[in-house]
């Protein structure tokens, strides 16, 4: 009963968040299910194991859920994104499409722009380089997520996403584990990115397609509709409410100018993880007051959080003058933070009574029992979770509170270094997370004027298929060679 408490449970939560009913109510009622079937105690469950849970990973990610969000919106608000976008439509031009949305994107969401962000200044930008080369609508989204939702969020070392933050606490890591093959990951991602689009636009060319003129230029708004609302910030650390909330500027910055706070992103976590934290003594994080905890276990969550304050405070002062509303701005950001961080947080609390329950000992042991080793069996339990949730900060999140201290246990009594567990499971995070129910998914398809059957197996090829080999490839490679 307990298994099956489990999978219904879990049924009850999928079904009606494809629906867009509120994450916040069912991830709870979710939990309960589960709780009564195996005969536990619900209100017990309820407020000590996933209020718990779920106030465990406020209180370790808020402050990058709320600096990230709040970044975003000072490079939107200041036309910075749109500086970037801009200078990559002139210089690469319509004859080149479909790699100036690629690397607008990737630029933007590397440096820790928010994901929504980077789809509605990429959304209008796209369509209109997209008109120009004759190429078609449909193959935007798909161009659109290969630069903003793959080889940037789970894949390049360093990168600020919160996607990349998850595993640190966990495996005692930091954003820049497994650096090489997480380059080699990004470089497969891009690659097969860049060829299917290449080819699915010299098939549509051949079969006299081009931009579709039937649908209305004018990208939609997704910020406004509740069920999108609901599902994007399950998905990713930005609430589209927000996007429209304060006033941007005329005039964006030059493009050197609007390069330097991204540049700030990746050089300050860089030299703060490699050089400032390992050379402090932080023997005081063992006393009582602090945890206690070790610099291994907060050092991660320290130096993404340092790299973007010290971006914003750059930002602001080289974009003062260019910010028309800053407290509209910055109060913009900070509540765009505050829904993905709750709703992210109440499916952690839900994947906490799930493990907690006596049936869950038969799900462990399943998954460790995946054939091909521990980063197999990692990448499986990740992989469904965030299939299942449509969220890959949700997945693994669930994924790891339930087995993260069963794998450091393996990897102590094997050598396996977690800075490769942390490489593997942030990329299983990005696969089977792109289902059609996923919000990033649905919010793209609006802002571009697509639907599921026009543009979807794209994405799937783009997202999904291309992060699948990027897997195998670094599970491959970290098995027979080690972390590097």
């Amino acid at each position: 009963m307990g298994l099956l408490g489990i999978l219904a449970g879990l049924a009850f939560l999928m079904f009606f968040a494809f629906r867009g009913w509120s994450i916040l109510l069912l991830a709870p009622g979710a939990a309960l299910i589960a709780a009564a079937f195996s005969g536990e105690p619900l209100l017990a469950h309820w407020t000590q194991t996933f209020m718990s849970a779920a106030a465990g990973f406020v209180a370790q990610f808020f402050p990058i859920f709320l600096l990230g969000a709040l970044f975003g919106k000072l490079m939107d608000d200041s036309g910075s994104v749109k500086t970037i976008a801009d200078y990559m439509t002139q210089n690469l031009g319509p004859a080149r499409a479909a790699l100036a949305v690629v690397l607008a994107g990737a630029l933007v969401t590397y440096g820790g722009v928010s994901l929504f962000v980077a789809f509605f200044v990429l959304a209008p930008m796209g369509l209109a380089l997209f008109k120009a080369g004759n190429v078609p609508r449909r193959l935007l989204p798909a161009a659109i997520a290969l630069g903003t939702s793959t080889f940037t969020m789970s894949a390049l070392p360093g990168t600020p996403a919160i996607q990349n933050a998850i595993p640190m606490p966990f495996f005692g890591t930091t954003a820049f584990a497994a650096p090489g093959l997480g380059v080699i990951a990004a470089l497969i991602m891009f690659t097969f990115g860049m060829w299917w689009l290449a080819f699915a636009q010299a098939r549509a060319q051949r079969a006299g397609e081009g931009f579709e003129t039937a649908h209305d230029d004018e990208p939609a708004t997704a910020a406004d509709e509740l069920t999108v609302r609901e599902l994007a910030t399950t998905a990713r650390e930005f609430d589209p409410a927000e996007i429209d909330a304060s006033d941007r500027a005329e005039q964006g910055p030059p493009i050197s100018i609007a390069l330097i706070p991204l540049a700030v992103v990746v050089c300050t976590n860089f030299l703060i993880s490699k050089f400032v934290l390992p050379s402090i003594d932080a023997g005081f994080l063992a006393e009582p007051q602090w945890g206690p905890t070790s610099l291994a276990a907060v050092g991660g969550i320290w130096s993404v959080s340092i790299a973007l304050f010290s971006a914003i405070l750059v930002l602001v002062a080289l974009n003062y003058r260019r910010l028309p509303a800053l407290r509209d701005t910055v109060d913009a950001g900070a509540n765009a933070s505050v829904l993905p961080v709750l709703s992210v947080a109440s499916l952690v609390g839900f994947g906490a009574v799930v493990a907690a329950l006596p049936a869950f000992a038969m799900v462990r042991d399943w998954v460790l029992g995946i054939g091909g080793g521990p980063l197999v069996s990692l990448a499986v339990a990740t992989n469904i979770l965030a299939a299942l949730t449509g969220s890959a900060s949700g997945g693994m999140t669930i994924a790891l509170e339930a087995l993260g201290p069963t794998y450091m246990q393996i990897a102590r009594d094997t050598g396996l270094d977690p800075s490769l567990l942390h490489r593997v499971a942030v990329i299983a995070s990005g696969t089977l997370d792109s289902l059609p129910h996923n919000g990033a998914v649905v919010t793209m398809l609006a802002v571009c004027g697509c639907s599921h059957r026009e543009s979807y197996l794209d994405i799937v090829m783009v997202a999904i298929v291309g992060a699948v080999l990027a897997l195998i490839a670094v599970i491959g490679l970290g098995t027979m060679f080690g972390t590097f």
